[in-house]
């Protein structure tokens, strides 16, 4: 199965849960959501991963949510589906749901309870999983300061190829960039190796990055398409620059608490997709107004993806 032969360009974006005021999940939000990414030139969505709030939401809701998410891309973009879950049948089972719904790719981390502590019960694990979707190229999903695990990922490329013939690739959140760069150049580029770290993007271009899945891109996906526009043109100055704006907007982020201040920020530039689930911390009416001030600025509304006045509304 030739799964890794070509490799992912440009911006996928990893896509809110859009949520009721009461936590259920709102899917009457979800075309919105679509057409924004897809009016800011982002080329895909990594549904149901730790942006999703995947990890906090039951089998069911996932299956629901990744087969909305599917339908109203309507191939318009990639869609990958996270599959990960502490019960390796569960994930197996979303696996399946992912290829039955006509969905492009699947991601997994593997248990983070009971955790997996070498790249040959990692490979076992994903395995498993792979059976679900034998038709979809798996990608294993890395990231350490989620999952706590920290493998040797260029071992995984070794490995795992050989034993899943489904296996594509990593997307790689992490800001090892050295690392990173041995995984790209593994076996003369044979993997697709997609980079997570937002705020570090032109150190990853750098390396010879092609793909990129993150967060931000929800809601500042111009700035990084500029980004990278300049780096190709050699405008290195300007890249730095741009990298910069990124890196004081991800700064924000942090100071607000992560992705509660992401959904926060979507609220921000009019596609509102709600409050954050428990575990996670709910945002205070009164932080929206401390969050627009620092990201105004730093000149964040210069650079925001904007809906259409038809999607704000409806």
């Amino acid at each position: 199965m030739s799964t890794h032969m070509s490799h992912l360009n440009g911006l996928i974006s990893a896509p809110f849960t859009p949520m009721h005021p009461d936590g259920t999940i709102n899917f009457s939000k979800i075309p919105d959501v679509v057409n924004l990414l897809i009016d800011n030139k982002v080329k895909g969505m990594f549904v149901c991963g730790s942006t999703g709030e995947g990890p906090s939401l039951t089998t069911e809701e996932r299956k629901q949510l990744a087969a909305a998410f599917v339908k109203a891309a309507n191939k318009r973009l990639l869609v990958f589906v996270h599959v990960g879950h502490n019960s390796i049948t569960e994930a197996r089972q979303l696996a399946a749901h992912a290829q039955e719904i006509g969905a492009d790719y699947i991601s997994a981390t593997p248990s983070t309870y009971f955790k997996v502590d070498s790249i040959d019960l990692l490979v076992a694990c994903l395995q498993e999983i792979a059976k679900g979707a034998p038709a979809l190229p798996l990608y294993y999903y890395n990231i350490p300061a989620l999952t706590g695990i920290s493998l040797d990922m260029v071992k995984l490329l070794e490995k795992a190829g050989e034993a899943i013939p489904s296996f594509a690739g990593i997307k790689y959140t992490a800001p090892l960039i050295h690392d990173y760069q041995a995984c790209v150049n593994f076996s003369n580029n044979k993997y697709d190796i997609l980079y997570g770290t937002d705020e570090m993007l032109l150190g990853a271009l750098a390396t010879g990055a092609k793909g990129f899945i993150g967060s931000t891109y929800n809601f500042i996906a111009p700035l990084y398409n500029a980004l990278m526009e300049e780096f190709k043109r050699g405008n290195l100055k300007e890249a730095q620059r741009l990298q910069y704006i990124s890196v004081e907007m991800v700064r924000v982020i942090v100071k607000y608490g992560g992705l509660r201040a992401q959904k926060a920020m979507m609220k921000l530039i009019g596609c509102d997709c709600g409050n954050v689930r428990f575990p996670l911390n709910p945002f205070k009416e009164h932080e929206y107004r401390l969050l627009e001030a620092d990201l105004k600025s730093i000149g964040f509304f210069d650079w925001v993806c904007k809906p259409k006045a038809a999607s704000v509304v409806s």
